[in-house]
């Protein structure tokens, strides 16, 4: 069984459900350049990269289920239910589930090790490829107006910005910030 490839369906299989809090956008749009970000950081840091695949995959399936309340710590029940019921090995499971717990760059955790880092940074790095999705976000779930929406977009990706420590994240992202703070100026 190739366990990144069953998280990844069990992932996409849950966006698809009528339940979904934000249907299946998320998973093409958040999740696929999310996991994409923390692959490429992985590789350039030595990182464990199955392990940062799984967290990533994983990181936020307890919004999808059960919405934004507490949902880095409802994901990583989730994911270590899944793990476990896949036979994943319990040490690699307590990995997954930490770089879960730690992820919200909102919340100031220290991060102990490089794979919990990346998955912050990854997760950060996504927002500037959906910027769509962050007004999508303020308009239909937040009840913003146009020009409020503009400011909480604008705050929110520079918030992204400064969760951003490793100079790969920040060099890759720096033309996609650049550009979204000249269109929201």
């Amino acid at each position: 069984m190739d366990i990144i490839q069953e998280v990844r369906k069990f992932v996409e299989d849950e966006c698809k459900k009528p339940t979904s809090k934000y249907g299946y956008e998320p998973f093409p749009y958040h999740f696929v350049p999310m996991v994409e970000y923390a692959q490429m950081l992985a590789n350039q840091l030595n990182a464990d990269k199955e392990i940062v695949k799984l967290a990533a995959w994983l990181h936020d399936i307890g919004s999808i289920i059960h919405g934004r309340k507490d949902y880095h710590i409802t994901g990583a029940k989730i994911a270590e239910e899944k793990l476990r019921e896949f036979g994943y090995p319990e040490n690699k499971i307590k990995r997954v589930k930490d770089c879960i717990l730690h992820h919200r760059g909102s919340q100031k955790h220290s991060r102990e090790n490089v794979e919990e880092q990346i998955i912050v940074e990854a997760d950060a790095m996504s927002a500037f490829d959906s910027i769509s999705g962050q007004f999508k976000a303020a308009f239909t779930y937040e009840n913003k107006t146009q020009g409020e929406a503009k400011k909480s977009v604008r705050k929110k990706l520079e918030n992204k910005w400064n969760q951003l420590h490793l100079e790969s994240s920040k060099r890759i992202i720096l033309p996609k910030y650049e550009a979204a703070m000249l269109l929201l100026s």
